[in-house]
């Protein structure tokens, strides 16, 4: 749900293709049937070689290769691992998790998405009472990673904006401190200046070590950069 693919709670996956012709930016023929905003996110999607890759790779959204570069720099996603994946849709990242050696993946997301088999696909909201439970039910046991590739529908308005992101970094914190397993991990989108000192006090207060990452495939006009939490410890 990033910025990158139209909002991932507006499930916008791209378009069939592959990844020839990357040298000439294209247009689109038809833009005047666009509006200005979705003429210039669509102009985008076609001419960014990330995307293209995506297509022709068969990932449901150009997020897939941000999580490719974290996993290859940290080595999180090891084969047999039970993986939980907040805000899954279109499904990019579970894609990525299946085809690292997942054991268990479940997501779960306000919208439907597209089944990917074997994952185990869940319709609801992460913040509901009891939805810890049926996730780790649906896992078998406690998850080792806790994705979460969420960002808040913006208004425009730079402080409601501001305490919304907050708001969706603090809640899927505290939901992975929750469900981890001891020694297990959490990877979470934030922007930069985004985040309270508070989320980095929570997670230090939780995790052996919290690092930022920004991967390539997160444009550089964006102020998305990656939380990475490792080493959950349990207290008492």
């Amino acid at each position: 749900m990033s910025d990158e693919e139209g909002r991932r709670r507006m499930a916008r996956p791209p378009t069939a293709g592959d990844a020839a012709g990357r040298g000439v930016p294209k247009r689109l023929k038809t833009a005047k049937k666009h509006s200005a905003s979705s003429q210039a996110w669509l102009e985008r999607q076609i001419n960014d070689p990330f995307a293209a890759e995506a297509r022709a790779k068969g990932y449901r959204s150009r997020a897939a290769f941000k999580l490719v570069e974290i996993d290859d720099r940290l080595h999180l996603l090891r084969r047999g691992v039970r993986v939980l994946d907040l805000g899954c849709a279109p499904g990019g990242w579970i894609q990525v998790a299946l085809e690292r050696g997942a054991g268990v993946v479940v997501g779960v997301d306000l919208l439907p998405v597209d089944p990917l088999p074997p994952a185990i696909l869940v319709e609801g909201d992460f913040t509901e009472p009891g939805m810890g439970e049926r996730m780790v039910d649906l896992l078998g046991a406690a998850p080792d990673l806790v994705l979460s590739d969420m960002a808040p529908n913006t208004t425009g308005h730079r402080q409601t904006d501001h305490l919304r992101i907050i708001g969706l970094v603090e809640a899927a914190a505290d939901f992975a401190i929750g469900v981890l397993k001891p020694g297990g991990a959490f990877v979470a989108k934030a922007f930069q200046g985004g985040e309270t000192a508070e989320v980095l006090k929570l997670l230090r207060a939780h995790f052996a070590e919290v690092r930022h990452i920004k991967p390539r495939a997160s444009r550089s006009e964006s102020a998305e950069v990656y939380l990475v939490a490792t080493g959950l410890r349990r207290h008492g």
